[in-house]
């Protein structure tokens, strides 16, 4: 099973940023594959392919963590591409953290697969929600500009949901994602 540890934004935050991208979207680009609204979230530990028969240790591990984390808040505000603008791979927004938890909760996450004997994709944590993947390297500067002025509205996350994906089989032959698990945040 292929999963990752996530905080997915509410509904309204999810409608918010949505309003904001759909004339990006309206202008199609074959080289950039905007993602779906109900497969946005911010990725805390990317755990790739995990026997079933760890994830009961790993469950039991993400709810102590989320049991130590207090519920914080959160903004989704501006833009950036992936590895950079002028080659990009991907187009996110970034994630407003004035408490500071999220690196804290990715730590912690990915410390608790660890103790369950799965194996944590070792990037640095950089707190981002992805919007579009593009099929080859390419210059970005004219969707990072424009999305660069997006501001959210605040929202407090309240929990860490452990997702699976299954590629190819969501809308536009994307990923489709399940939620295997959720905890919240009662520290």
């Amino acid at each position: 099973m292929r999963l990752f540890v996530a905080v997915v934004p509410p509904v309204e935050v999810v409608e918010h940023l949505s309003e904001f991208v759909e004339p990006r979207r309206s202008h199609p680009d074959e080289d950039v594959r905007w993602a779906s609204d109900e497969t946005w979230h911010i990725t805390l530990a990317f755990l790739g392919d995990v026997p079933e028969w760890k994830t009961d240790d790993l469950g039991e591990g993400l709810e102590r963590a989320a049991g130590r984390q207090k519920p914080f808040d959160l903004r989704l505000r501006g833009a950036g591409a992936f590895p950079g603008v002028p080659d990009a791979r991907v187009i996110w927004t970034g994630v407003e953290d004035e408490s500071g938890a999220l690196p804290h909760l990715a730590r912690t996450t990915r410390s608790a697969a660890n103790k369950a004997g799965v194996t944590v994709d070792g990037r640095k944590f950089t707190p981002h929600l992805t919007l579009a993947r593009l099929r080859r390297p390419m210059d970005v500067v004219r969707y990072v500009r424009v999305l660069d002025e997006y501001q959210g509205p605040a929202w407090t996350a309240e929990s860490l949901r452990l997702i699976s994906s299954r590629l190819g089989e969501g809308p536009a032959h994307g990923a489709a994602y399940d939620t295997v698990g959720e905890w919240d945040f009662t520290g």
